[in-house]
């Protein structure tokens, strides 16, 4: 690990400096990160003279490890260019896919609600300025976006949707974290039909697909969203749905529906849209959305053993089923009733 860490420091001090960065003359101190969900390795790079760069890199031996270090190499350099609010990217080594990028501190979005001396005020006031920073991505991120530079798919359509979301849903949290035996062909057509309604929302704007408080950082009042190497075009709903359903932080439903008014004035500042169309299909992507995440807690607690993700399955549970006593959705009654019994299966158990 210390062989590791050392030609770390080299390269990075190697990438600072042709940036015309004065790292100084002293040693330098490196740390491994927590890394969440994510199967990359993180660093802060400390100096002698106060400055602190972190340090991206692949996991050693992480299948396409290398080919996702390079999605956010190229998403990151767009989105900054473009005045997206991500962290500055200073360098790229293309050999092992290290990246130097601005440190944006400790306290996300997720730390930041659940701080000290927060009241719904001032969540509230945090929470609008995200997301009129989120239309400016969305709409600003799209202008030159390259879908080559994505390491999965350039586009969120239907197949991502049946085989990433409700047939993630389906393995990893029903069939294998839950045990159980479902082969209801109902579900599975109620799958293709969420997706014939989702995919019905126009898809050319830029999606983080993964846009939730432990991806938004905060410091001294500046936003910056980061993890983003999963972006691809996609509808306007699914990021704002992200954000509002997040298990991690529960906002409550008036906040939401406050912030899904303040999202849609920023739109309409921004784009001409149809805001009863929006209003749909952001509840079909919010479905789609608490699916996927619900599989993605599912997997990575029993498949990576990161147990820290088990505690998030009810809240996530109970999310899916607020959604589906919605008007719009009450016709997934196959899915209600899976939930119901996944949601029964949770509650006698420390999960």
């Amino acid at each position: 690990m210390e062989e590791k860490t050392k030609y770390l420091v080299q390269v990075a001090c190697e990438i600072l400096n042709k940036r015309g960065v004065d790292t100084g003359s002293g040693h330098p101190v490196i740390t491994l990160l927590a890394g969440d969900g994510s199967q990359r390795e993180f660093y802060r790079l400390c100096f002698e003279n106060d400055l602190s760069f972190i340090l991206i890199t692949p996991t050693e031996g992480q299948k396409q490890g290398m080919a996702e270090a390079l999605s956010s190499w190229s998403i990151g350099n767009h989105l900054y260019h473009r005045g997206v609010p991500v962290p500055e990217l200073l360098g790229f080594n293309s050999n092992i896919g290290l990246i130097v990028s601005e440190d944006m501190g400790d306290v996300r979005l997720y730390e930041y609600i659940h701080g000290p001396h927060q009241d719904e005020n001032s969540q509230f006031a945090v929470y609008r300025k995200i997301v009129r920073k989120l239309v400016r991505m969305q709409i600003n991120g799209r202008e030159g976006f390259d879908t080559s530079w994505c390491w999965q798919s350039g586009h969120y359509d239907r197949l991502l949707m049946l085989e990433k979301e409700t047939g993630y849903f389906h393995e990893a949290l029903v069939n294998d974290f839950m045990g159980l035996e479902t082969h209801d062909s109902t579900l599975e057509t109620e799958f293709k039909d969420l997706a014939d309604q989702a995919s019905k929302a126009p898809s050319g704007f830029f999606l983080h697909r993964d846009f939730q408080s432990r991806n938004i950082m905060l410091k001294e009042g500046v936003i910056r969203f980061i993890d983003y190497q999963g972006g691809r075009l996609g509808p306007l709903g699914y990021d704002l749905a992200s954000l509002l359903i997040d298990p991690y932080v529960g906002l409550p439903e008036k906040m939401q529906e406050m912030l899904i008014d303040e999202y849609v004035m920023e739109l309409k500042k921004n784009i001409s849209y149809d805001i009863d169309q929006f209003r749909q299909e952001f509840i079909y992507l919010s479905l789609q959305r608490n699916l996927q995440m619900l599989g993605a807690f599912a997997f990575l607690s029993k498949q990576r053993n990161k147990s820290f993700f088990r505690q998030y399955i009810p809240p996530a549970l109970n999310s899916l089923q607020s959604l589906l006593a919605k008007p719009l959705l009450q016709k997934y009654s196959a899915l209600k009733q899976t939930t119901e019994i996944c949601l029964a299966k949770a509650q006698p158990y420390d999960i």
